[in-house]
C-alpha cells in the first residue's frame, strides 16, 4: 500500500494543538489515507520550515500564530477570503503553484449557525476586536448577511482599517459595517463574537454586559480554561455561551475538503474532541 499523505500544523507554539487529533478522526471517518503531525516552526525560520516540510513530501500545512499573515506570500494562488483578510491559514502544494486560503471565518459561521442553531442573517453582531482573528472571520461572517457589525477594538485605527477593506463586501452584503471603541460599541446585539486577545491574556472581558441583547449567543474563539471566564460573563448576563472549539473542528473540515475533496462529519468529531479533552488529552 503507498505511504500515507502528510500534512502538519505549523506554528509557535504548536505543542497544544488539537489539530492532529481532529484530522485523524476525519481520515478514519472518510476512509482518506493521512498522517497529520506538528511542526514547530522557529520564530525567525517560517518559510524555510514550510519549504522544508514540503520538500519531505508534505502536500499541505495548517497555518497557526503568529504566521498567519506571512502565509499568504508564499503561496501563486490565494482564495478571495484570505486575500481579504491578508491572512491564510492552510497551505495546499499544488504542483502548479502553492495555493493559500483562510478557513477560520468559514468555520466560525458554520459553527454558529449549524453548532449553535443560531441564523446570522438580519441580526444585528459585534465583533470585539481588530487583529488577525477579527480579520479571519469577517469577511464571511458579513457573507451570512446580518442586518449590522459593529467591530469595536480598544485601538479605533485599526478597527477603521478593517472595516474600511471590508467595506465593499458589506455593501454587496446588504449589511451595516461600522468601527466602534470598546466604549461605545453599543447595546442589545444579538451574536457577540469576543476575537480579541483578552481570553489569551486572562484579561477581563473587554466590552459591558449591556452589548448582549437577552437570550444573545456570546462566542469566544478561544476554548478550554481560556474561555472559561468570557462564558462565565455571558451566563451571568443571561447570554448562551459558546466556546471556540466548534470552529477549531470546523474550520478543520473546511482545510480537510480542500486538501482531499471529502467533506467529514463535524458533530461526532467535536463530541469526541471535548471528551478527549475532558480527560486531559
Amino acid at each position: 500500500m503507498p505511504s500515507p499523505d502528510r500534512y502538519a500544523v505549523l506554528g509557535n507554539p504548536v505543542a497544544h494543538s488539537q489539530s492532529p487529533f481532529i484530522h485523524a478522526a476525519f481520515a478514519q471517518q472518510t476512509g482518506q489515507a493521512i498522517r497529520y503531525g506538528r511542526v514547530l516552526c522557529p520564530l525567525d525560520a517560517f518559510v524555510p520550515t514550510v519549504r522544508a516540510f514540503q520538500a519531505e513530501g508534505g502536500r499541505g500545512c495548517n497555518i497557526t500564530v503568529p504566521f498567519k499573515f506571512e502565509a499568504p506570500r508564499l503561496a501563486a494562488r490565494c482564495s478571495e477570503r484570505a486575500a481579504l483578510a491578508e491572512a491564510a491559514n492552510v497551505l495546499r502544494f499544488d504542483a502548479d503553484g502553492w495555493f493559500a486560503d483562510n478557513t477560520d471565518g468559514i468555520g466560525l459561521i458554520h459553527d454558529i449557525e449549524q453548532g449553535a442553531g443560531q441564523p446570522l442573517a438580519g441580526r444585528r453582531v459585534l465583533l470585539v476586536g481588530a487583529g488577525g482573528a477579527a480579520a479571519g472571520v469577517l469577511g464571511p461572517l458579513l457573507q451570512a448577511r446580518p442586518a449590522t457589525v459593529t467591530v469595536a477594538n480598544r485601538t479605533p485605527g485599526r478597527a477603521q482599517t478593517l472595516v474600511a477593506r471590508h467595506a465593499a463586501l458589506a455593501a454587496a452584503c446588504s449589511s451595516t459595517l461600522r468601527a466602534a471603541t470598546l466604549d461605545d460599541a453599543g447595546s442589545g446585539f444579538d451574536v457577540v463574537i469576543n476575537a480579541s486577545a483578552s481570553s489569551l491574556q486572562a484579561a477581563a472581558v473587554p466590552v459591558p454586559a449591556a452589548v448582549l441583547a437577552p437570550g444573545a449567543l456570546a462566542v469566544d474563539l478561544m476554548y478550554g480554561p481560556a474561555a472559561a471566564p468570557f462564558l462565565d460573563w455571558a451566563a451571568a448576563a443571561g447570554a448562551r455561551g459558546r466556546d471556540g472549539l466548534g470552529m477549531l473542528v470546523e474550520q478543520a473540515a473546511e482545510a480537510f475538503f480542500l486538501w482531499r475533496g471529502v467533506r467529514p462529519h463535524t458533530p461526532p468529531v467535536l463530541q469526541a474532541l471535548r471528551a478527549h479533552l475532558a480527560v486531559g488529552g
